[in-house]
């Protein structure tokens, strides 16, 4: 009897759940960000969300946490009840690398999120203050190579996409460089023009105040063609460094234990948006590329992701922060 009685309460749970998937959503949605407004991350996300909301037929409000390289955001993600009202919007460091790079990494993004979908990729661009003495990228790895140490890089923190592929970057030339992390990106841009921060493999969003400025220089885009928003630009194979490609990317994902049905209904809106071709245009104004799937693709893309970039981290031998 007890069983029974079991049996039932379970299957009324369950249609209770299945109720509430189906008539998803009644209310408006958060999607933290775990970077600063006006960041790349933040500027396409937004594009997404609001062609989202429009289709969903209800808010979604952005809430930027930035903060430890993206990890207090996409920690605060993992605590919040798993009912499809509060979800994160989060990138490669948070969701991976980062636990190489933190000491106080309080959580773990394969076990304490669902996979919703990729949102987007962005080449990371490598940039040049116009204070430096280079006009390509082979005069940037020559100029490096000969001052050891004292070109300065910026990203967004300890972890992000900007600071791995320099990390990388590093690695495949033989230049060493010296990284210097913000909290907020805008910081950045000004000690970018005036040669303080005189390099960085940023986002396109990130720089273009620089770039149309006449304060810094694209000098190769990492990727296999050239993006739309720079088409002046070559690519690192046109600027002869065929095996450097590199891409940040960001992901839209729920806490563990939302409903499949919820996870299902936020895939299908994603891939939805991703397709439409005035979210596309925007995109590639922004220097990104809409880039969804399913959720079980995103789920090995993060493994994979992860163990590269960790094998990139421990040969840097980068310490935890």
């Amino acid at each position: 009897m007890t069983r029974h009685l079991l049996a039932i309460a379970l299957a009324a749970l369950c249609s209770v759940a299945t109720a509430q998937a189906q008539s998803y959503p009644t209310r408006a949605i958060t999607v933290i960000i775990p970077f600063a407004g006006g960041s790349a991350s933040d500027v396409v996300t937004r594009i997404l969300l609001d062609r989202m909301s429009k289709s969903m037929g209800q808010p979604i409000i952005v809430e930027n946490r930035p903060g430890a390289g993206g990890n207090t955001g996409t920690q605060a993600a993992t605590k919040v009840p798993p009912d499809g009202y509060t979800l994160v919007a989060s990138g490669l460091g948070p969701l991976g690398p980062n636990k190489a790079l933190t000491r106080e990494f309080n959580y773990d993004p394969h076990k304490d999120l669902e996979p919703i979908s990729l949102l987007a990729t962005f080449p990371n661009i490598i940039v040049a203050s116009k204070k430096l003495p280079v006009t390509t990228l082979t005069e940037f790895i020559a100029y490096a190579k000969s001052h050891p140490g004292e070109i300065n890089y910026g990203s967004v923190g300890v972890g992000s996409s900007q600071h791995l592929v320099g990390e990388y970057f590093q690695q495949l030339t033989g230049v060493k460089l010296t990284h210097v992390p913000y909290r907020n990106i805008a910081q950045y841009v000004p000690d970018l023009i005036a040669g303080q921060v005189p390099a960085g493999f940023q986002w396109f969003p990130n720089v273009v105040a620089a770039l149309r400025a006449d304060g810094a220089r694209a000098l190769a885009v990492p990727s296999k063609t050239r993006l739309a928003a720079l088409p002046d630009v070559p690519t690192t194979a046109e600027a002869g460094l065929p095996n450097f490609l590199a891409s940040g990317w960001f992901a839209l994902l729920a806490p563990r234990g939302t409903p499949k049905e919820i996870i299902a209904k936020l895939n299908a809106e994603v891939v939805a948006a991703g397709k439409e071709q005035s979210v596309r245009d925007r995109f590639r104004e922004q220097g990104a590329e809409a880039t969804t799937g399913t959720p079980e693709e995103l789920g090995k893309f993060l493994l994979v992701e992860t163990d590269k970039w960790i094998g990139i981290i421990k040969k840097a031998g980068i310490e935890p922060q």
